[in-house]
């Protein structure tokens, strides 16, 4: 599956999508969700959570390993996916649409936010 292009990524292989009624919605990549392995438990901030861009959010396991959620931006939750949480495999079977993790009310964007040909690239070398 190639990365959708309407979305912007982090090198912490985070996706962010273009704000939605004054969210936006955030996930891990494919590529991400792949080195993970299966995802069996997802914590994730709680609604009403500042988070802060590139510092840690919560936490998804793995079969493999546990790995730190990063914010791409700063800014409040605004909701959570409870389908995730119900059902952590949602990550892997469909993460740029179901498996998304929340929304947030974004207070700072950083520039350095990568396109999907960016992240593409940069995965790749």
């Amino acid at each position: 599956m190639s990365n959708p292009q309407q979305l912007s990524y982090s090198k912490e292989h985070e996706w962010l999508s273009a704000a939605d009624g004054g969210a936006s919605t955030v996930g891990i990549t494919e590529h991400a969700a792949n080195a993970l392995g299966d995802v069996v438990f997802v914590q994730l901030p709680e609604v009403g959570a500042q988070v802060t861009a590139g510092e840690s959010c919560g936490e998804l396991e793995s079969t493999k390993s546990v790995s730190e959620l990063y914010s791409p931006v700063s800014g409040e939750i605004t909701e959570i996916n409870q389908d995730v949480v119900d059902d952590p495999s949602l990550v892997n079977s469909e993460p740029f649409a179901g498996g998304w993790l929340f929304k947030v009310r974004v207070a700072e964007q950083p520039a350095d936010l990568l396109t999907a040909d960016e992240y593409t690239a940069y995965i790749a070398g």
